[in-house]
């Protein structure tokens, strides 16, 4: 999974950032289009979209509606349009911010290490009787700790991360497998099936991670 998607026609901005963030060492990929931006996104994940509005083709807001049918990721819009309507807009749709351009490249370093902070330094995802440690990557149920592999580990605290929300296999597949793996989708249902045979009370009856058929797993 990427750290952070820069959506960004303006090349020279778009590239400013890049190196900036990349320099705190953050995994960021740029996306000059809405559609290029979606592609990524559904190909790798990001925790963070910084996502401009005005875009060729797809505009910023249908990119953020788009993310928003699978995805509680953090978006951020950052753009020269700077009306009420617009950020309202963009607020209603399910952005996490709205900050104005120009802006202030350390003030917006400073918001993006504060996002990663407060929403992705959580040392404990808790969920009834499920506890996962992703410090030590450890698993309890129960208050037992039960032994996962790291694939295992990964997939679980995605899930966990992403509650109630219907991640699309595809996505599933790539953020933990990576889109070059060797592995094949069917590895993915394969490590569902693992995993609840070791959270859930009865496998065949899942509560935790439930199927929507024809287009992925969510976490309850």
């Amino acid at each position: 999974m990427l750290d952070i998607i820069i959506v960004e026609d303006n090349r020279e901005i778009g590239s400013l950032l890049l190196d900036f963030l990349r320099k705190e060492n953050y995994v960021v990929s740029i996306a000059e289009t809405g559609e290029k931006a979606i592609s990524l996104f559904e190909k790798y994940g990001a925790k963070l979209l910084i996502l401009d509005v005005m875009l060729p083709g797809l505009d910023g807001f249908d990119v953020l509606s788009k993310v928003r049918e699978t995805s509680n990721a953090h978006i951020m819009i950052a753009s020269a349009r700077t009306d009420k309507a617009d950020k309202l807009k963009g607020l209603m749709l399910g952005a996490d911010d709205y900050i104005e351009k120009p802006y202030d490249i350390d003030i917006l370093l400073a918001k993006i290490k504060g996002i990663f902070k407060r929403k992705y330094a959580v040392e404990e995802l808790i969920s009834g009787n499920i506890r996962l440690n992703t410090v030590n990557q450890r698993l309890f149920v129960d208050d037992k700790e039960i032994a996962v592999t790291v694939k295992e580990f990964e997939l679980l605290r995605l899930l966990m991360e992403n509650r109630k929300v219907t991640l699309k296999k595809e996505y599933l597949f790539n953020s933990i497998w990576g889109s070059d793996s060797d592995s094949e989708l069917q590895t993915l249902t394969v490590h569902v099936k693992w995993l609840r045979q070791k959270i859930e009370e009865d496998p065949k009856k899942p509560k935790h991670i439930l199927t929507e058929w024809g287009v992925g797993y969510r976490f309850e």
